[in-house]
């Protein structure tokens, strides 16, 4: 399991895409299908924009669970072999 904070510098779905890559072991850019194929960057970045907005949002990518909370954080776990 992979778990990490949104940094500053960084959006949502950077976080993400760089999450999923550690645990793949690959690099970024080499992820298949790209993030945007499974969900909306854009409606994941406005998600939780309000501050006020209190949960997560939980989907699949690749053999992965991608849980993204209204904190800025965001945990990826296998789900191979479930």
């Amino acid at each position: 399991m992979i778990q990490t904070d949104v940094a500053d510098e960084n959006c949502v779905s950077q976080t993400v895409v760089e999450a999923i890559a550690e645990a793949e072991g690959t690099d970024p850019l080499e992820l298949t299908p790209p993030l945007y194929e499974v969900i909306d960057p854009d409606a994941l970045e406005n998600l939780f924009t309000d501050g006020k907005t209190v949960g997560k949002i939980i989907f699949n990518y690749n053999n992965f669970e991608v849980c993204v909370f209204s904190d800025d954080s965001i945990s990826v776990e296998t789900t191979v072999g479930e």
